[in-house]
């Protein structure tokens, strides 16, 4: 069976997290054929994607044959529930993002689409980028997890002795594919072998 992942890239820091997480989508695409991939970008993820890629990120994504789609294009197969789309990930995901998805306020095509999420009862993973938070924050993610949303921040691990920061990412990104039951080797697991360096 083919799942449909969506993955949201909005514009807070954090640019480099979406960037190996669909290119990594995109590999086991290529190699397994069982994934459809649907990506949405915030009006200011170009931005900052620039900033902290390089480059522009449509080009990229155009580059591993994935589709983007902005934040007035209603048209996406994922702004309804009947399309059937298993899984969104939101990486990163501002806190006005957080804080519109927690209230309900469905202005755009990501935040419709996180919506479609929470009330079909479908897998929805939020990567918060923010320090410190405040409580308007943790309030906010509270009802997301009261919701049934998976909060996951952007919290490297360095147990598996991680040497660089794509290293570092990729203890972040590993945890998201864990999420959306997609097997990978990225990381180190707790008692498990260490990573081939």
């Amino acid at each position: 069976m083919t799942r449909k992942i969506v993955v949201a890239i909005s514009g807070a820091s954090g640019a480099p997290y979406a960037k190996r997480l669909v290119e990594v989508l995109a590999a086991r695409r290529d190699q397994h054929g069982d994934l459809e991939i649907g990506v949405c970008l915030s009006s200011t993820a170009p931005e900052v994607w620039a900033l902290e890629c390089g480059g522009d990120v449509r080009a990229h994504l155009a580059s591993l044959g994935l589709q983007s789609w902005g934040m007035r294009d209603y048209k996406a197969p994922f702004a309804s529930g009947s399309a059937g789309w298993h899984a969104m990930v939101i990486v990163p995901c501002s806190m006005g993002t957080i804080a519109r998805i927690a209230h309900g306020i469905s202005d755009t095509l990501l935040t419709r689409a996180a919506d479609v999420m929470i009330k079909e009862k479908r897998p929805l993973v939020v990567v918060p980028r923010e320090m410190p938070l405040s409580i308007i924050h943790l309030e906010n993610l509270t009802a997301l997890a009261r919701a049934g949303v998976t909060v996951l921040p952007a919290m490297p691990s360095f147990y598996g002795r991680t040497h660089s920061l794509a290293d570092a990412v990729d203890t972040v990104v590993g945890r998201l594919l864990d999420q959306l039951a997609i097997e990978h080797d990225l990381l180190h697991r707790w008692g498990g072998k260490e990573r081939a360096q």
